[in-house]
């Protein structure tokens, strides 16, 4: 079954650029890449250019291991990347889609590939939590900024 998709969209209240570069920060990407309250991200690695890779170490209960190569990079605008975990079907590829907004930025997140319908909902849980704490890592930023 891997031609299940997913999609999650929020708006955040920073610029498309602020969105973009923390995709692409390994100081960032630690800060919101894990998707729950229970669940850090103890290590992160970027080389942001198309053909490098990125690795994030989600810890929770256990190690959640996550890397990829970046396949598209649109300045502030668009980001592709392969998903790649020891659970996850070959071919799995995420794309972001960056718009500005009168209140900030509204981002579509569009993940394809799951080898079945309960990995699918299960990711759609995660990213929802990630774009939550991205939200709240720009919401975290102004309130130390004001």
């Amino acid at each position: 079954m891997t031609d299940l998709t997913l999609t999650c969209r929020r708006t955040l209240k920073a610029s498309p650029q602020a969105v973009y570069n923390a995709w692409l920060d390994p100081e960032t990407m630690r800060r919101f890449i894990s998707p729950g309250p229970d669940t850090h991200v103890s290590e992160a690695r970027s080389d942001p250019r198309i053909g490098g890779r990125f690795f994030v170490m989600m810890q929770g209960d256990k190690p959640y291991p996550h890397e990829g190569t970046y396949l598209v990079l649109e300045p502030f605008s668009r980001l592709a990347l392969t998903w790649e975990a020891p659970w996850s079907a070959p071919g799995t590829q995420v794309e972001l889609q960056l718009t500005p907004v009168t209140d900030g930025t509204d981002i579509v997140l569009t993940h394809v590939k799951f080898m079945t319908e309960e990995s699918r909902d299960n990711h759609q849980r995660g990213w929802t939590g990630i774009l939550e704490k991205l939200a709240a890592t720009f919401t975290e930023k102004d309130a130390k900024n004001g």
